[in-house]
């Protein structure tokens, strides 16, 4: 509660900077209430800092802190080093395999939930036949399109032909 306070009396302040935390008053002594203007209609004092401008210092921070992590869990010895590729060789396999079968797992729990009942069953199946079904008649469908397009096209050539002859042979 004391950070909340200090930021709202630097807010209030216009100064910008931080000031401590003082106890606060008892209710007798207190101001007399007045209305509160809301946070859209209150104006900064100070200009605000975009987050262009906190990138920055930001990035420096969490660079800084980063290589101190790094420094520290990095191995100084070969023989360290070493055994770090060594565990790494091992633990990747062993994860990847132990994701896999959690993928398994959770695919199996699900075509048993699916296929608990007959009544289930039967209900899958239907939807995978209608499914099927409308898949067939879109094929079908499409070729009969393809035919009829093939056919058009061919009788426009032949009629093409039959008139470049005609005009020739007259």
């Amino acid at each position: 509660m004391a950070t909340s306070s200090s930021t709202t009396a630097a807010k209030q302040s216009g100064t910008g900077a931080k000031q401590p935390a003082t106890p606060r008053k008892t209710t007798a002594a207190r101001k007399p209430a007045t209305p509160r203007k809301t946070t859209a209609a209150r104006k900064p004092a100070t200009p605000r800092k975009t987050t262009a401008a906190r990138k920055p210092a930001t990035a420096t921070r969490t660079r800084a802190r980063k290589s101190t992590t790094t420094a520290s869990t990095q191995p100084k010895t070969t023989v360290g080093q070493v055994q770090e590729l060594a565990e790494r060789a091992v633990l990747v396999p062993v994860g990847a395999s132990l994701v896999a079968r959690d993928t398994l797992v959770s695919s199996v729990k699900d075509l048993r939930s699916a296929y608990a009942t007959r009544d289930s069953l039967e209900r899958e199946l239907e939807r995978y036949e209608r499914r099927g079904a409308a898949a067939r008649n879109r094929f079908e469908r499409q070729v009969r399109r393809t035919g009829t397009k093939f056919e058009r096209e061919l009788r426009q050539r032949r009629t093409r032909v039959e008139k470049s002859v005609k005009g020739l042979v007259s």
